[in-house]
């Protein structure tokens, strides 16, 4: 029979959300809540005492196993080099898109890539880059999508102010020296190239 502190860090590592005082006493069949508290509270004094890089808070009304505050910028920095890793280059355009165009639909996207984007989107929601924000007034009601708090942590961005401005080109609306101010009004990304040239002017993610 393992040690029951040894099944409640298992718990509590292995779930996603804030675990009760009573639904632990329920699977180590305890007979009051107090017991399972006192469990994690042993638990979290030996966290504490090694000093480790997770510790265990009580949040929620429940119990969850997080990383140490201390730890958040080397966590981040993995994040970055992870998402940057997997992104292709099809994958990087289509994000720039709905980067400075969003809420963006992929008919839209489509449009200004020239190619179908539907596996570049799919890619993009499994890595969280990315997300459906509602559906378009428009014929087929397509699905709208946004950028999330994962793609300004992997791009280093405090918010979509940061994105860096992006200098219309001659002949294109605001070309009269006027960047664009806004995300989500701001001129051309792979811009408003015509089909015959996709991904002539792919947004310029930040690298830092």
């Amino acid at each position: 029979m393992p040690d029951p502190i040894q099944i409640v860090e298992a718990l509590l590592f292995a779930s996603d959300s804030p675990v009760e005082a009573e639904r632990i006493r329920e699977v180590l069949e305890l007979g009051e809540a107090a017991e399972a508290r006192a469990l994690v509270e042993e638990l979290k004094a030996r966290y504490d005492a090694d000093s480790r890089g997770l510790s265990i808070v009580e949040v929620g009304g429940g119990f969850r196993m997080v990383t140490r505050p201390e730890l958040a910028p080397w966590l981040l920095r993995l994040a970055r080099s992870r998402s940057r890793a997997r992104l292709s280059r099809s994958a990087l355009e289509a994000l720039a898109i709905v980067a400075y165009r969003q809420p963006v639909s992929r008919p839209e996207i489509d449009s200004i890539r020239g190619v179908n984007s539907e596996a570049v989107l799919e890619s993009l929601l499994d890595r969280r880059m990315i997300r459906i924000a509602g559906r378009k007034d428009a014929p087929g009601r397509p699905f709208l999508y946004e950028t999330t708090r994962e793609f300004l942590v992997a791009f280093g961005l405090r918010d979509l102010v940061d994105l860096p401005k992006v200098q219309a080109r001659p002949g294109e609306p605001g070309s009269g020296g006027e960047a664009g101010t806004a995300p989500a009004a701001g001129p051309s990304v792979a811009g408003d190239a015509p089909p015959e040239s996709p991904g002539s002017g792919g947004a310029s993610l930040p690298s830092g």
